[in-house]
């Protein structure tokens, strides 16, 4: 029921979103960088190197396990994949030992499974991990992406001066819309300046940016999760207007399935990236992710919000100690809500709420636990209603209006 409601919603899009056509809702796919860095050593852990072959498992698992079907598309390189010198035409080249068929071979292999190829750089002289960056090159890595087939391109700002981003990257959206190939731009402009005291011009951003990082690296840790979560909260009024189909704030990858995050926890990520609308990119071993955590990845109730195609930003409602709420509008007067607590005492809360507190305008509405695929109860706005929440978790609540 969830999934017919949400698709048949109106289009409402960001008046500053990047015109290419792409990303009309949260990008969803995989990428490398938080489970597997900048691991070069494929002489001694061939299986986890960054390398043709870790991408072509992704993918093969990607398609067998369901993940694009689900609606997850994109298989993305990042750091540590090209050679440490440009070739004789001055165009970048991946290492020929990691990637012995180059970087068109490996596309040709993702689009025929039916999925896309992100790949990384810098705007800076070097990447974060030291290989060549894009300064004074930023035409010919366009074109260059263009013709290996690439579907998504993430510039990072590594040895760059952040003051010259404003410049820098417009100047990149503009080579890459001139190849004529639709490449998704995923950049990290705000971040670098945020970090540097700069005043962050959103509304630029958005006018050329697919997607962009506000924030720290995600790190594999709890801690990790909620000090995004932290920073969202504290710039939710400046975030949320410059989201909408097109362009959107990415909080870094879904970790979930990792090491470092217990099943309430993923709950919890999961849920809170569902409120922000957020780039839905996973970094994890795909190879041999444990069930539970695969079936969290694949809820199709969850990933329906996600994808709402309003692509509005959730907001933090309620605090009161270790509990929030946040929420967010949907298509067609309804809501998703997520009932955050952050307690460590392990013992579960019940939390009361009513759907007033909460920033509903619907009068009369039904409540849907998600992860749970239950029904709360029908309320008006003024009634309570009460949802158990364990610590460390979140419960993930879809209303929607009764006729």
């Amino acid at each position: 029921m969830l999934r017919v409601i949400l698709i048949f919603g109106a289009l409402c899009g960001c008046i500053y979103a990047l015109d290419n056509g792409l990303a009309r809702t949260p990008p969803m796919g995989w990428m490398a960088w938080e489970r597997f860095r900048c691991n070069i050593d494929c002489k001694n852990d061939p299986k986890n190197c960054i390398s043709e072959q870790l991408f072509m498992d992704m993918a093969d698992r990607m398609v067998e396990d369901g993940y694009r079907d689900a609606g997850y598309e994109y298989v993305n390189i990042d750091d540590c994949w090209s050679s440490k010198q440009r070739d004789a035409q001055g165009r970048l080249q991946a290492d020929p030992d990691r990637f012995p068929n180059g970087i068109k071979a490996l596309a040709d292999y993702v689009h025929k499974r039916g999925l896309k190829l992100g790949t990384y750089g810098d705007y800076g002289n070097l990447t974060c991990g030291g290989y060549p960056g894009s300064l004074g090159h930023l035409e010919i890595d366009a074109q260059t992406f263009a013709d290996w087939g690439i579907d998504m391109f993430k510039m990072d700002g590594c040895y760059a001066d952040p003051k010259t981003m404003d410049k820098g990257y417009p100047q990149m959206t503009k080579y890459l819309n001139q190849t004529g190939r639709p490449i998704l731009f995923s950049c990290s402009w705000p971040d670098y300046q945020r970090a540097s005291g700069i005043d962050v011009n959103y509304k630029l951003i958005a006018e050329n940016c697919n997607m962009w990082r506000n924030y720290d690296d995600i790190q594999d840790s709890w801690d990790s999760v909620l000090g995004i979560i932290d920073y969202y909260a504290k710039e939710q009024d400046t975030l949320a207007p410059v989201q909408g189909p097109g362009s959107f704030n990415d909080p870094d990858m879904i970790i979930v399935g990792d090491f470092g995050l217990s099943y309430e926890q993923a709950k919890a990520q999961i849920a809170m990236w569902t409120i922000f609308a957020a780039p839905m990119l996973m970094s994890n071993d795909l190879r041999t992710i444990r069930p539970e955590f695969r079936e969290l990845l694949l809820n199709k109730e969850v990933i329906a919000i996600n994808q709402d195609p309003s692509g509005h930003f959730g907001k933090r409602v309620l605090q009161d100690g270790n509990i929030e709420a946040w929420t967010r509008n949907i298509t067609l007067g309804s809501y998703a809500t997520v009932i955050l607590n952050r307690g460590t005492d392990g013992s579960p809360r019940n939390v009361t709420t009513t759907g007033a507190k909460l920033g509903f305008h619907t009068w009369i509405y039904m409540v849907v636990d998600v992860f749970e695929d239950k029904r709360v109860g029908q309320f008006d706005s003024d009634m309570e209603f009460s949802v158990l929440v364990n610590p460390s978790s979140a419960v993930l609540l879809y209303s929607y209006p009764c006729s």
